[in-house]
């Protein structure tokens, strides 16, 4: 069912995250800040996000929490500090749900890529201020590959919808359509039943899940390079040490489960481990 949704639409703006911070007082919880082009564009790991003007979608949503014990029901209710990563499960989990609704066959590379294949189709910044041990708000900023057909030579895996399918899109149609998914996601918050079957469903869509592939052990570099220097490299590449390894999973606050081949089960943060894609 296609819901309303407040989304406002910039012809040019340097970061939607950053945006919707500078308006968090005025925006109404669910709100989305777009942008035709964004200038300074922000991806995890401290990179920039890289896209083509008009070709694209680029743009935040802006959540809400309660942080006390009276439900207003104007905002989501309240979210325990620990368990904010079920924001990137709901928002990975709506691009899948889009995505899939127009043929393609997308996976969460952990923690909230998109990949198609071993591409990534789609970024996620995820931002967040506490209050207490209380979720206050959150800022989701995604970037997600539609019509662009070419990208720069540094980037080392992109793919859009339009390469996969060979179909162009109306980006404001498909904004207005992921937010369809993502408000029938969110709204499983509100429900404890609900949030146990978001994570079995983001755990079930991981990237490599289940399979033996090959990793780089990131925890014993400096704390100030890119979190992600061996994607697409191969094993003898690697500056960092290369591992084969299975996830099998998430923990409850978003760490990543992986199984040696001694068996072990080891536990990775984020910027501690690497995917190893050739």
């Amino acid at each position: 069912m296609e819901h309303k949704h407040d989304i406002i639409w910039y012809e040019t703006l340097d970061s939607t995250n950053s945006e919707a911070a500078r308006r968090a007082d005025s925006l109404d919880n669910l709100s989305v800040i777009a942008a035709r082009c964004q200038t300074a564009g922000r991806g995890q790991k401290g990179n920039r996000w890289i896209s083509d003007a008009d070709l694209n979608l680029t743009f935040s949503i802006f959540l809400r929490f309660d942080t006390t014990a009276a439900d207003s029901g104007k905002d989501f209710p309240q979210i325990k500090a620990t368990d904010q990563f079920m924001i990137s499960e709901t928002a990975t989990l709506a691009q899948c749900r889009l995505l899939e609704a127009y043929g393609i066959d997308a996976r969460i590379k952990w923690p909230n890529d998109i990949y198609v294949g071993n591409r990534k189709i789609s970024g996620m910044l995820v931002e967040n201020t506490l209050e207490g041990k209380w979720l206050k708000t959150s800022i989701v900023g995604i970037g997600l590959n539609v019509n662009q057909v070419t990208f720069p030579a540094d980037l080392p895996n992109p793919v859009s919808m339009r390469r996969c399918s060979g179909k162009k899109y109306d980006t404001d149609a498909l904004l207005v359509r992921f937010m369809d998914f993502f408000a029938e996601e969110i709204s499983r918050l509100r429900d404890l039943g609900g949030m146990e079957t978001l994570r079995q469903e983001y755990e079930s869509l991981l990237y490599r899940s289940g399979e033996t592939a090959l990793f780089a052990d990131l925890s014993g570099r400096p704390a100030y390079l890119p979190a992600d220097p061996v994607a697409g490299c191969g094993q003898d590449d690697s500056p960092y040490p290369v591992f084969k390894g299975r996830i099998t999973g998430v923990t409850e606050n978003g760490l990543l489960l992986v199984e040696l081949e001694s068996g072990e089960m080891k536990q990775f943060g984020f910027k501690e481990i690497a995917y190893i894609i050739r």
